[in-house]
């Protein structure tokens, strides 16, 4: 049982679709041979979200409420969960009276961005106590945490202002499609501000040895540029020029395999990363990463008006510690009926699990670097 790490799992808003993906991951008994899966959250929500599965799904499962990682069992068929007891069970609305289970119609709110704020803050603790080996997170939402008082503006942020660190980033992964970013929330006028030497050359490095830590030998990585046909030797900006080559020829010094030697085109480098060329792409900005992830990821079924797929995940790299968290939202609106897809936390687990692996593999000294060198 040792072997196996332990996933502290938040459970992410609890009136947000966290709590019926999460018992939906943990049905698989194969989970329980991977890791030892704990949910940090309310044993309302988690309860209910069973309640709603076994009607939905037929999924037969249990709660095992703990007050501490000691008092869990990590046993398949009963659902691990701390218990916070910040969402009392009369909060949860009742559809289970339905046909079938409906929305819960509810939103983002001040208690649900207490409670989900409150299960990061509790997860990024045992982490930092070494009680647990990795994070994985559900979504939260960003309106709620600020309702609550807690300004952040993601997972992200929460991750680096609790972890003391200063430099870090985002990566997003598809399949073998991945993506690093220079900047990730903040205005598109500011993004570009934000791409400097400094910073795409942190980010370079940060990939790259984020790549080995998932086991690629001599990681391929690809370099966006910022403006269009990579500003067409200054005619439509000189980023390319003053600040993403510079950065490009430093790692390339250092021997990091920059496939190119040069930035590429946007508009081109997501082909090429899917023909295989790239093992990563560093990116610039926020969407430029997010929408080709979330284009082969997320996968709608028109006919019959739901998805069939939703898939990828979020890993923040630099930190002291192991974060993997789903790369979707709350789903407000349809929360609580019982059709939440668990593919994106099912994935992140999976990156959760290979990463808390190899830092025990290489008693953390190569994961102290992917974590540490930048800070």
């Amino acid at each position: 049982m040792g072997d196996r790490p332990i996933l502290g799992i938040s459970m992410g808003d609890p009136f947000g679709n966290g709590p019926e993906i999460t018992v939906k991951a943990l049905a698989s008994a194969a989970v329980y041979d991977r890791c030892r899966p704990l949910v940090v959250g309310d044993v309302s929500s988690m309860d209910y979200a069973l309640q709603v599965a076994r009607k939905v799904n037929g999924i037969e499962l249990a709660i095992n409420p703990v007050k501490s990682v000691g008092e869990a069992k990590f046993v398949h068929g009963a659902i691990d969960v701390l218990d916070m007891g910040l969402v009392p069970a009369g909060k949860i609305p009742n559809t289970l009276d339905q046909a079938e289970p409906r929305p819960f119609e509810v939103g983002a709110c001040e208690m649900g961005g207490e409670a989900s704020f409150c299960y990061v803050e509790k997860v990024i603790q045992l982490a930092l106590a070494g009680e647990v080996d990795a994070t994985v997170t559900n979504a939260l939402a960003k309106e709620a945490i600020n309702m609550a008082g807690h300004h952040y503006s993601g997972h992200t942020e929460i991750y680096a202002g609790y972890t003391k660190t200063d430099k870090y980033t985002m990566m997003l992964a598809y399949k073998d499609l991945r993506v690093a970013h220079v900047s990730t929330h903040v205005s598109l006028r500011e993004a570009c501000d934000r791409v400097t030497k400094a910073r795409v050359l942190e980010c370079i490095r940060i990939a790259n040895e984020s790549c080995k830590a998932l086991g690629i030998e001599n990681p391929k990585i690809g370099v966006a540029g910022l403006n269009p046909h990579c500003g067409e030797n200054g005619m439509f900006g000189r980023e390319e020029i003053e600040e993403i080559q510079p950065a490009i020829d430093t790692a390339l010094a250092e021997g990091i395999n920059v496939i190119g030697k040069k930035p590429v085109p946007p508009d081109t480098v997501f082909s090429k990363a899917l023909g295989g060329w790239y093992d990563i792409v560093v990116v610039m900005y926020h969407d430029q990463g997010h929408i080709p992830l979330k284009v082969k990821g997320f996968v709608y079924n028109k006919a019959e008006g739901r998805w069939d797929a939703v898939a990828g995940i979020n890993v923040t790299l630099g930190l002291p510690i192991i974060r993997a968290s789903v790369d979707h939202g709350t789903g407000f609106g349809h929360a609580g009926d019982g059709h939440a897809n668990e593919l994106s936390l099912v994935n992140a687990m999976d990156y959760a699990i290979t990463l808390a692996n190899h830092k025990k593999k290489t008693r953390d000294t190569s994961c102290h670097f992917v974590f540490h060198q930048l800070r």
